[in-house]
């Protein structure tokens, strides 16, 4: 075990530590515990919702995809970067004016009822399930590789803290967690990125000269088609990664956590800024990892490109840097997990058991006992998930989440919000649709059917990596006719025009909507 590495680690633990500490004996409500009762500025909120959406798949993956495939590698980290344009422009103020701590609130102040909250906690745990498991894995091959600790342990210590972040610590915690992230994350990444920079004396015409010729790509390298043969596959991905952030309700539960509409602009808008200006310099990684490294010592050392990061900090920097990038993408990866579980916690404590099982009757001790203890189950499901997959490359859940959530949460929130015909049948449908043609798309495609060495022997019956193309406009359809084909209320219309003003404008306060 590397002594420089082991201490960076053991300080990221302790500060974090500390963090869920401070935040504890702040947590006293159900409102702090869930929201960090709105306390959040716009800004803060915007890191912390930037340490939330960039994953160690964008961290240690976009940089290796850049340096191994070249230009579509950037592509891939478009999407990302695009798809909070949709959040901004469509559901973001709607969510916070109508919510107070769930997805479900949400849809429950148009179409009240426990059915639709056992539909909304039931995908949001989905999600974040599908989203947790990945992180997990990660985190257990880099302490693997890092510290020389075993897989099962590695797991266990990152499960363990992610649990205790959120039992003790709620939302507060698990924001300044992921602000911490974010200003580690970003420095680190700069760092790195300047070093490259001088390395070539500055001059960006050097570094892509030099990745010319030591890429087996060549002078194709700068052109799409590396990643992506088939079209299709690129537009299936970008159109899932577009739309699904709008849909992730680890993304969308911190619009809650500021206080007016103008801060979930703010909030969005430095999120925004953060993530492009983080993507830009993944490329500087990408290609400095090919110019300086070389395209084969990168394969040999790690073939699938996840270490890309980690090696060229090395190279360039030795031991120390090494560290430091390593423990970044570890509190990448604590951060990220730990805003999956508030989401799954939220849903499950406040949605099922205080309103459903207690019928709203609750106390905030009862509630704060029940989220704690829904916490510990989360955490412990999904680390024992993670144990068992240890052999199965599940990068691919990260993009599955994506379309999940854009076939599921994403039409079912905008249709809630904008048309006039929707009603719970369609909430149901469009949910269930998306939900089931998603899941089953991934079951049917190459990423488990394979004839070598598939967890299926078989030829894929759907032939795309990326089924978003089919399953997002399943879950709009199943919305659509579930709507349509129901009997419409009479007073649909009223209560929609009443709605939808509330969710377009100042008039109600976001208290007010539960």
């Amino acid at each position: 075990m590397n002594l420089t590495y082991f201490l960076f680690f053991i300080c990221i633990i302790v500060c974090t530590l500390i963090i869920t500490y401070w935040a504890a004996k702040r947590s006293v409500t159900t409102n702090i515990f869930y929201t960090a009762a709105g306390s959040l500025t716009g800004f803060q909120n915007g890191l912390a919702i930037a340490g939330d959406f960039i994953s160690a798949a964008s961290f240690l993956g976009i940089v290796g995809t850049i340096a191994l495939s070249g230009y579509d590698g950037f592509l891939y980290s478009i999407g990302f970067l695009v798809s909070y344009l949709v959040v901004l422009y469509l559901v973001a103020e709607p969510v916070h004016r109508l919510g107070k701590y769930s997805l479900g609130d949400v849809i429950c102040s148009r179409f009240p009822g426990n059915s639709m909250r056992w539909i909304m906690a039931i995908g949001a745990f989905s999600i974040s399930i599908l989203y947790m498991i990945p992180q997990l894995v990660a985190s257990g091959f880099l302490l693997r590789l890092l510290l020389d600790i075993d897989y099962s342990i590695s797991v266990a210590v990152i499960g363990s803290l992610m649990t205790i972040y959120v039992m003790f610590g709620g939302m507060i915690a698990t924001s300044w967690v992921q602000i911490v992230k974010t200003i580690v994350l970003m420095s680190g990444t700069f760092l790195l990125s300047l070093i490259v920079l001088s390395n070539f004396d500055w001059n960006i015409g050097a570094i892509v000269q030099q990745v010319k010729d030591n890429s087996p790509l060549g002078e194709s390298f700068f052109q799409a088609g590396h990643l992506f043969e088939n079209p299709i596959e690129l537009f299936s991905l970008q159109f899932a990664l577009i739309l699904g952030t709008a849909g992730l309700p680890h993304i969308l539960i911190r619009l809650f956590t500021v206080r007016n509409t103008f801060e979930v602009r703010r909030s969005l808008i430095s999120a925004t800024w953060i993530i492009g200006v983080f993507y830009i310099m993944t490329l500087i990684l990408g290609l400095g990892t090919i110019a300086l490294l070389g395209f084969n010592t990168l394969v040999a050392a790690d073939p699938t490109g996840n270490l890309a990061a980690p090696l060229l900090a090395k190279e360039v920097g030795g031991d120390f840097l090494l560290a430091f990038i390593s423990a970044v993408a570890f509190t990448t990866i604590v951060a990220v997990v730990a805003g999956l579980v508030i989401s799954a916690t939220t849903a499950f404590s406040h949605d099922i058991y205080h309103h459903i099982l207690k019928k709203g009757k609750s106390t905030e001790k009862e509630q704060l006992v029940a989220a704690r203890w829904t916490a510990f189950v989360i955490g412990l499901i999904s680390t024992i998930f993670a144990l068992r997959l240890e052999t199965i490359n599940v990068t691919f859940l990260v993009s599955m989440t994506f379309i999940v959530a854009a076939s599921s949460n994403f039409p079912v929130l905008l249709l809630t919000i904008y048309w006039k015909r929707f009603n719970q049948t369609g909430v149901i449908a469009g949910m269930l649709s998306g939900l089931c043609a998603s899941l089953a798309l991934l079951v049917l495609g190459p990423h488990i059917m394979h004839p070598e060495g598939g967890l299926i022997e078989r030829a894929a019956i759907i032939p795309l990596y990326n089924p978003g193309i089919i399953a997002i406009p399943i879950g709009f359809l199943g919305a659509y006719l579930g709507a349509i084909l129901s009997p419409k209320k009479a007073q649909s219309q009223i209560l929609y025009e009443q709605f939808f003003k509330k969710s377009q404008t100042r008039i109600n306060s976001r208290s007010d909507a539960s």
